[in-house]
């Protein structure tokens, strides 16, 4: 019996020493490495700034592109393709942030994108497409009474909505005018507009974005054609036309810049660097201070960032991710 003892005693030690060595193994490993939620190829994901957590709000097998998110913050509005890979699939929807209530506004045979939430939340311009040129399009928040706002007799794009006024690109420039569709007038006029070169766009000015309180836009320019993806600089400009000032001087593939909800930061992304993939997301003072690379270190070269935008408290990043195959 002793001997028995002994021996139960002998086991009870040695299970208690591994018991041991596993939690000091633990410890010495440190916390788990964080992880990204993965289901289907793109998403719309959430990125707590302080916390570097990351949450999927949205997924899809589809592509996802143009997130736009209300003024009150409870809401997106973005394009998707629908049944088919092709531009004419696009369609637009609205999205509660908690991942709910999924709306399809537009369904038809040609493209719909980019949209542009009103200031109240009511109402939407949007890029269509249903004849020989895109133009921008108003409808109401649930899809109904699509209307032509403004056609130039071209191609219209990139479109962005404050206050009384809307920015878009014509012609390879920024333009502006009143959310009715009266008094447009180009803002900018950027050497070489709508010359064709090595990249993927003419060279011109882009992705207009209207800063909080009107003032001012930001916009990406083609300044060097030597990647095929375009060599681009952030610039802003006053709502004016006055004050044209470069932000950025490094020629990145990079571009969608936003502005943060306080209208102290912009946001954009990296796309690539000397022909190299990134796709990150960065923050930068609108004076071209405090350029900061705010993507996780522990997202994986699979995980694309393709565009970001402030949350309401400028604490959290919306953006849409997308799973790369190489495909």
């Amino acid at each position: 019996m002793k001997r028995q003892s002994a021996m139960q005693l002998g086991m009870i030690f040695s299970a208690l020493l591994l018991v041991s060595l596993a939690c000091d193994a633990s410890t010495l490993a440190g916390p788990a490495a964080p992880s990204i939620p993965h289901e289907a190829r793109w998403g719309i994901y959430s990125l707590d700034l302080t916390a570097q957590a990351v949450a999927l709000v949205y997924s899809s097998s589809e592509e996802i592109t143009n997130l736009d998110l209300n003024a009150v913050g409870d809401r997106f509005a973005f394009s998707k393709k629908v049944g088919g890979g092709e531009l004419r699939n696009l369609e637009v929807f609205t999205l509660g942030v908690d991942g709910r209530d999924l709306q399809r506004l537009t369904e038809n045979d040609y493209l719909d994108t980019y949209p542009a939430w009103s200031p109240d939340g009511t109402r939407m311009a949007y890029l269509s497409w249903p004849g020989a040129t895109m133009d921008i399009f108003l409808m109401q928040a649930d899809g109904s009474r699509a209307a032509l706002l403004y056609d130039s007799g071209g191609h219209d794009g990139d479109v962005d909505w404050t206050g009384d006024l809307i920015v878009f690109t014509r012609d390879s420039r920024i333009w502006i005018m009143k959310s009715d569709g009266s008094e447009a007038r180009a803002l900018t006029d950027p050497p070489r507009a709508g010359e064709t070169g090595n990249a993927n766009l003419p060279f011109g000015d882009y992705d207009p974005r209207l800063s909080p309180d009107g003032s001012q836009v930001v916009f990406e320019r083609l300044v060097n054609d030597a990647s095929p993806h375009g060599n681009y600089d952030l610039f802003t400009i006053l709502a004016d036309g006055s004050v044209l000032h470069r932000i950025t001087d490094t020629g990145y593939s990079q571009g969608l810049a936003g502005w943060s909800r306080s209208g102290e930061r912009l946001l954009y992304i990296v796309t690539a660097v000397d022909g190299a993939g990134q796709y990150d997301a960065y923050t930068i003072l609108p004076d071209g201070r405090e350029n900061r690379n705010v993507t996780p270190g522990f997202f994986p070269p699979p995980f694309l960032v393709h565009q970001a935008v402030f949350a309401q408290n400028d604490a959290i990043l919306y953006f849409i991710g997308e799973w790369w195959s190489g495909g």
